[in-house]
């Protein structure tokens, strides 16, 4: 080509979603898998009439004859690497954004410019991890001559770009839309064990199973599988399978019911095709208590076997040979997800008791770990004190069995809490690896990823979580917020709804709510939102720090004190310290804010949300800012070290 000849055509930018941070962790792993990933991909562009005009980085830079070409081209990228990435480990994962826009460009020496170069660059980051997002231009010449399903997703400012644009997406479950919204076979849910024992109070046992079975299935590798806090949802209430399977997005299904008494148990478990409603499997197990684990590795095994995906490993192996242990290791299981400050103590010394009775139970201290972290969190201890406590209970878990994908989750929620960045991401990978399947380490990656100032990359994170435990309130917020800050309003008010649906007597869910409208600056719909929490339960924690912060950003600055003073009244200084934070920044009172920050780094109780919240912009901005950074040790690129 002649140097600056003029020319239409369709431009392709790629990228592989968290390389920057692969890179920092692993650089040799980092560029063997580029290496890799530009072998798979280069023989694809040219079977589809397109030309490299270069790497950038991770990044590549194609030009395409065809508009339709490169759509496809797009589309059959991401499928091969998906295919891909069934068959590695977590680890070795490549995952890449697609965005293309269709136009002018003018020919360099070795390159391309023009307008069609700059707006795919600015659409690319646009699109979810997997996906593939395309222009106005690009949608108008691909409309109708494929069988292709492409949403709108908005009309969005891009950066450099002076007027919005009309953004799409791929749709990349398939093609034209299915009937119902039920997942792939190899995407499963365990549903909430039937307790039909003839003493109620052995409820407990059933939902013990139910978790069990849940942490057995996430063993199988290629298995997609629930976890717990969405299931449970479903605990006694009357829907069909399809309807499940339609609202959590599975193709598969286990149900069972089980029957206790004294040292028996009667155990009944099917596994359904959700889209067909037919049984895949089913089985009947009568034996003595102690054979429980048997069991479960039973059901896991052949649950593999009727779904033909991937392996199961686990054998029989169980980390407690006391039924009495493991008993009361169930129990505060139930408690724990409760997460009210009784039920939280109680499963404490549930535990605690677990372990007397079996002290090599590295579950119960995996757990024991939890339950100290999670009475920090939530307010009802202070941190510095949890965190001496969740840290001596994940070390025993890890020295009693370094291979407890639990044990690694919980050591890095340590990490995170006690501001040790670093080494809570080596345990947060680690879990992952052990079991793709766990929640609550793709939380920990998001809430690491908005520490470091890297959202898109939190985003992934806490959509992975989200997938995983798609009722999790802790999970939804985390995405819905990230979204917000995303611009992906879309997603943020979808999630939203869906909390709301399924939890409507959870006042904080709409305090969340509340949040998303104050972000977007609908201030009567927060308000509304407050007063519905407010009915719900006027003894709420957050209640006076979401109406506090509603007053100071509409101004009424008396009420915002008054509130101030109620925040101020907490018998939590973390509570205390984080309510008052937002509700003195939204004041613009950066001194006072400072003064807070300070203390919150010698508790680690600060949120991580001040580095990429909209409202903490002016402290971010803040000179002392920088100082803040460095005491909790967040990395803050340009700044000195």
């Amino acid at each position: 080509m002649t140097t600056g000849e003029r020319r239409l055509a369709a431009i392709m930018f790629t990228d592989i979603v968290g390389y920057t941070r692969l890179s920092q962790v692993n650089e040799s792993l980092a560029l063997e898998l580029l290496s890799e990933h530009q072998h798979l991909l280069r023989p694809m562009f040219a079977a589809h009439g397109g030309t490299e005009v270069k790497t950038v980085g991770d990044a590549f830079l194609v030009e395409f004859r065809s508009a339709v070409g490169a759509v496809v081209c797009a589309v059959e990228m991401q499928k091969k690497m998906a295919e891909r990435n069934a068959e590695v480990a977590p680890s070795r994962r490549l995952e890449l954004r697609i965005g293309m826009h269709s136009g002018d460009v003018v020919q360099g020496a070795d390159d391309i410019l023009g307008d069609a170069v700059n707006v795919a660059s600015r659409i690319e980051p646009l699109a979810e991890a997997g996906g593939v997002c395309i222009s106005q231009q690009v949608f108008d010449q691909v409309r109708n001559k494929t069988d292709l399903k492409i949403e709108k997703v908005g009309d969005l400012k891009l950066k450099n770009v002076d007027l919005p644009m009309a953004v799409y997406k791929v749709n990349m479950s398939g093609r034209e839309a299915r009937a119902g919204r039920s997942g792939p076979r190899d995407r499963l849910a365990v549903l909430p064990f039937t307790n039909i024992s003839p003493d109620p109070n052995d409820e407990y046992f059933a939902d013990g199973l139910t978790e069990e079975l849940i942490t057995k299935l996430s063993e199988i590798k290629g298995l997609k599988v629930i976890a717990r806090t969405s299931v449970m949802g479903y605990k006694r209430k009357e829907k069909k399978v399809s309807e499940i399977a339609e609202e959590l997005e599975v193709g598969s299904i286990i149900e069972g019911s089980v029957r206790k008494a004294g040292d028996r148990i009667r155990i009944s478990v099917q596994l359904i095709d959700s889209s067909t409603q037919e049984h895949l499997w089913s089985s009947n197990y009568d034996s003595k208590l102690d054979d429980i684990f048997a069991i479960q590795s039973d059901v896991a095994s052949k649950v593999a076997a009727s779904i033909s995906t991937g392996f199961f490993s686990g054998g029989t192996r169980k980390d407690t040979k006391d039924i009495g242990a493991y008993t009361l290791y169930l129990k505060a299981m139930q408690l724990l997800n409760e997460v009210t400050e009784a039920s939280t103590r109680e499963a404490l010394s549930l535990l605690q008791r677990a372990i007397a009775k079996d002290p090599e139970f590295a579950r119960a201290y995996a757990a024991l770990s939890n339950a100290w972290h999670m009475l920090a969190a939530t307010g009802f201890e202070e941190f510095p004190a949890m965190g001496v406590n969740a840290e001596a209970a994940a070390k025993m878990a890890l020295e009693l069995d370094p291979n407890l994908a639990e044990a690694h989750a919980a050591m890095a929620g340590v990490h995170q809490m006690l501001d040790r960045f670093d080494a809570a991401l080596v345990e947060a990978d680690a879990a992952i690896r052990i079991n793709p399947n766990l929640s609550e380490a793709y939380l920990t990656l998001g809430i690491l990823d908005t520490i470091r100032g890297t959202p898109s990359q939190a985003l992934m994170m806490f959509r992975r979580a989200h997938e995983l435990d798609p009722l999790s309130p802790v999970a939804g917020e985390a995405l819905a917020s990230a979204a917000t800050w995303a611009g992906d309003d879309e997603l943020a008010r979808g999630v939203l709804s869906r909390l709301r649906e399924f939890n409507p007597k959870n006042p904080r869910t709409y305090l969340n709510i509340a949040d998303y409208y104050m972000e977007k600056k609908d201030f009567d719909e927060a308000q509304k939102m407050v007063d519905v929490a407010r009915g719900l339960s006027p003894g709420e924690t957050m209640l006076p720090v979401s109406q506090g912060l509603l007053f100071a950003l509409t101004g009424r600055r008396k009420e915002a004190e008054e509130a101030l003073n109620e925040i101020r009244a907490s018998s939590s200084e973390s509570i205390t310290l984080y309510g008052e934070l937002f509700v003195v920044v939204a004041l613009g009172n950066l001194d006072e804010a400072f003064k807070i920050l300070t203390r919150q780094a010698e508790a680690h109780s600060w949120s991580s949300t001040i580095t990429v919240d909209p409202l903490f912009a002016q402290v971010r901005n803040d000179p002392r800012y920088l100082e803040f950074c460095r005491k909790v040790g967040i990395r803050v690129p340009g700044a000195p070290a």
